[in-house]
């Protein structure tokens, strides 16, 4: 699927580079091992807790997703950016599986990402964290300034 005026729909952002020792990431849908990356956020992800199959699979459709691989070829990480390609991103579902973290793969996928879209000249990425500010402080992220302009819609039902 194309963008506007021949550029690429930022869904479709094609990046394959290697992180760190042997790490890798990829983000080439098919590569993904859903399976895993549904168990991972819906049974250890405090955000995600029970998110459908059904969820994370449109989820993956309207964004670029990054999987970490490890050198054997299994995935060991994911995340997912939203963004309009020009203002805007949104960093979600950041997970690193257990027995890989501390290797420092999450701060790794933080800065590649953020490297990936630097080109597109989006004058914003927000996230949420309750627990990891220290990775995401490393790719320039910080709390954000004047939280009180901040709102969001929760909906009760989803």
């Amino acid at each position: 699927m194309g963008g506007e005026h021949g550029a690429p729909a930022v869904t479709d952002l094609a990046l394959r580079r290697e992180l760190l020792a042997g790490y890798e990431l990829d983000t080439d849908r098919s590569r993904l091992d859903l399976e895993r990356v549904h168990r991972w956020l819906s049974t250890d992800a405090y955000w995600a807790m029970g998110r459908s199959m059904d969820v994370l699979r449109r989820a993956v459709e309207g964004s670029a997703s990054f999987g970490v691989y490890a050198p054997d070829g299994a995935q060991v990480g994911f995340a997912r950016l939203i963004t309009d390609g020009a203002t805007f991103g949104w960093l979600c579902d950041v997970y690193i599986d257990r027995a890989a973290r501390g290797l420092g793969l999450g701060t790794a996928l933080a800065n590649a990402i953020v490297d990936a879209v630097e080109p597109m000249g989006l004058k914003r990425i927000m996230l949420v964290t309750a627990d990891a500010h220290e990775v995401y402080a490393t790719a320039g992220f910080v709390v954000a300034p004047n939280p009180e302009q901040l709102m969001a819609r929760i909906s009760p039902t989803a």
